[in-house]
């Protein structure tokens, strides 16, 4: 059993996201995509397994295996895996299954889990936030000030007045939630509940090459290709075409994804992609670059 431990602030802190982003959800989806059962997700793993052909990604990985993608280095906005060239395998790995297994759906997907959101917001309201920890799933159970959450391990994780982000996901079936003790692009807590899939969720759309590069956005797809080689603020500005305050704004958007890194020197500051921010661009070459919401 994992036991999470509230405080009074804690609770006051607590947040709720529709997702951490297609990023999070192909881990929970290699994981899932590995496992047998799961009868809602057979056609998606028909198709994907199709997709994936020799893929590293065809015969997925369990979570315990991912699960660090999603957090944080203590103390340090730079990726632990940056220069460790298995993890920097695995990541690149996990965005081709992303690529192929979750962005056609993704849109599907992001409206069902942004309709749960919504509709988990409205419990909160009407019930207060034990009662919508009461409801995040059936075998999640709330006894203040403590989360039980069922596990493999047993443990306790003491929030200590940082509060806790709340996310909820397709791709954990067969699991009932995974609990993050900092979450990646924020650094604060997040527990991660299952939700179930509607079965018209893996409908898959022609491709529509606008709606994916509209995730990232053309100026920081093209900043990521222009961080190939590290550079200042004014030599980034310079390279995309754009002012200097937005070229500053859109790496400071990837330093805060974990795909840059920005280290100052005096009076300007160098940016250099991560090994997260390597792997992505690794992904998707030869063709054009589509990565996954950067928010």
């Amino acid at each position: 059993m994992l036991r999470v431990h509230f405080t009074a602030a804690d609770l006051a802190r607590m947040r709720m996201v529709a997702s951490f982003g297609p990023v999070a959800e192909s881990v929970f989806g290699m994981d899932l995509y590995g496992r047998t059962g799961s009868v809602g997700f057979h056609a998606w793993r028909t198709n994907v397994r199709a997709l994936l052909g020799k893929s590293p990604a065809r015969d997925g990985l369990p979570l315990d295996e991912l699960v660090w993608l999603l957090e944080r280095s203590e103390g340090d906005l730079e990726p632990a895996w940056r220069g460790d060239p298995a993890r920097e395998q695995v990541t690149a790995t996990v965005f081709e299954f992303c690529r192929l297994a979750v962005m056609p759906h993704w849109e599907r997907v992001r409206t069902h889990l942004e309709a749960v959101r919504d509709s988990l917001g409205r419990v909160a309201i009407t019930t207060g936030v034990e009662g919508l920890l009461g409801a995040l799933h059936p075998k999640v159970n709330w006894t203040a000030p403590v989360l039980e959450i069922p596990d493999d391990t047993d443990r306790d994780i003491h929030l200590r007045g940082r509060g806790l982000s709340l996310s909820p996901s397709v791709f954990l079936s067969g699991r009932t939630a995974v609990v993050l003790e900092s979450e990646r692009a924020t650094g604060v807590p997040a527990v991660v509940f299952g939700v179930p899939a509607p079965a018209d969720l893996w409908t898959v759309d022609e491709p529509d090459e606008q709606a994916l590069e509209a995730l990232v956005g053309h100026t920081r797809a093209a900043a990521l290709q222009a961080l190939t080689e590290s550079c200042t603020t004014s030599e980034l500005s310079q390279r995309l075409g754009i002012s200097l305050a937005g070229a500053s704004k859109h790496a400071s958007v990837l330093r805060k994804a974990g795909l840059v890194m920005t280290a100052r020197s005096r009076n300007s500051v160098l940016h250099s992609l991560t090994g997260l921010g390597v792997a992505l661009l690794k992904s998707r070459e030869p063709a054009r670059l589509r990565c996954p919401e950067v928010v």
